[in-house]
């Protein structure tokens, strides 16, 4: 019979209380949250049937003992937290990004290997039935070799949400961090794991945001927009993070006799005319997904020279968690696999710290924005 593993959550927002319902789900127990503000923690506690609450993450370690932490902060927060808990020898559940850091980043995941812990990195929109039906396709060959992959995509955000770790780098930031590292995740689960090299770009459009008292859920936000942004009494907060970025990257797939070429175009306030996509190009044929993240539906472009809309394959849709809401169907769907390797059983591959570390390590090379070239002497 396997363990029923104890799990301790960092966090009391929408991801804190959507990690706690996605162990739940999959037979592990959650003995306790922690968070920043006593009587939020101890309110979400109790909201959700959470037995232990606090403020003090050490603490926490000691009294719970747990065997998987969870942790469901801004990515500015991770270090620390996570740290400890390695220390402490738990396995370790991360939303990303996985610090705010390249450095930062690459110490967790040799600190995890050196304790012999496991560790999973939730970029989990790879998870989505759509994208892991175009990976079926790719692998089976439907569309030849794989040559080259867009991720198109335009959240039109509203430039007056209130301002908050999303605004700062230090706090984990930023549409690479929050945006690109799904992305990554999606090209290499179809493509191929390897990153070969990467080259990009960002942009600040946003500047400023102001200083709302009182935002404690992050998918709640925009209920918080000040009325009067004119209110000469209003505070502003500076933005020090990119809400924009264009990068292009080569893949190795083992399916492809060429690095496979990516481009991911991301405007995090610009409005969208047609809908967001992701594309995957062969020698033989194309497949189309509506969605930044894979929503669908997917259409293949045939020996007809056609598109043909494609249902998801049955096998897919009965593995997929039953929970409402794509993010919190992806990290259910990570927690079961994890929670499978821990136990001993037989599950599917799935990102760790690893990638987690990469990714951190790709972010602040793109965001050196160095890759221009000065043509302005050329005649």
């Amino acid at each position: 019979m396997n363990k029923k593993l104890k799990v301790l959550i960092s966090g009391t927002g929408f991801a804190g209380q959507g990690h706690t319902d996605a162990f739940r789900a999959v037979g592990a127990e959650v003995v306790g949250i922690v968070g920043r503000t006593a009587s939020i923690v101890n309110e979400v506690a109790k909201k959700m049937a959470i037995p232990y609450s606090g403020t003090d993450w050490q603490q926490a370690l000691k009294d719970c003992k747990p065997d998987i932490v969870s942790i469901a902060t801004p990515g500015g927060a991770h270090y620390e937290t996570i740290t400890q808990a390695i220390e402490f020898g738990c396995h370790v559940y991360s939303d990303k990004p996985l610090t705010n850091s390249g450095d930062s980043a690459l110490e967790l995941y040799e600190l995890a290997q050196k304790k012999n812990v496991k560790t999973a990195f939730a970029s989990s929109f790879r998870y989505m039935p759509c994208l892991l039906h175009a990976k079926q396709l790719v692998a089976d060959g439907a569309i030849g070799e794989p040559v080259e992959a867009e991720f198109i995509s335009h959240f039109n955000l509203e430039r007056d949400i209130p301002f908050g770790w999303s605004h700062r780098k230090e706090d984990g930031g930023g549409r690479l961090n929050n945006n690109f590292t799904h992305m990554m995740s999606i090209a290499t689960s179809v493509i191929g794991e390897d990153i070969l090299s990467i080259i990009g770009e960002v942009r600040d459009d946003l500047g400023k945001a102001p200083i709302v008292e009182g935002v404690h859920n992050f998918k709640t936000r925009r209920d918080h927009i000040p009325k009067d942004l004119n209110d000469p009494s209003l505070k502003w907060g500076e933005n020090n993070v990119e809400w924009s970025y264009t990068v292009m990257a080569q893949l190795e797939s083992s399916l492809a006799s060429k690095p496979v070429s990516v481009l991911f175009k991301h405007g995090g306030l610009n409005p969208r005319f047609n809908e967001d996509h992701i594309v995957f190009y062969g020698t033989k044929g194309a497949i189309y997904i509506k969605g930044h993240y894979g929503m669908g539906p997917l259409y293949v472009w045939d020996e007809n020279k056609t598109w043909k809309e494609l249902a998801t394959p049955q096998d897919i849709v009965d593995a997929q968690p039953k929970v409402d809401g794509d993010t919190e169907r992806n990290w259910q769907y990570l927690a079961r696999e994890f929670v499978k390797d821990i136990n001993g059983q037989s599950f599917a591959p799935y990102q760790t710290f690893k990638e987690g570390s990469l990714y951190q390590q790709l972010i602040d090379l793109i965001r050196k924005n160095n890759n221009w070239t000065d043509v302005r002497h050329l005649q």
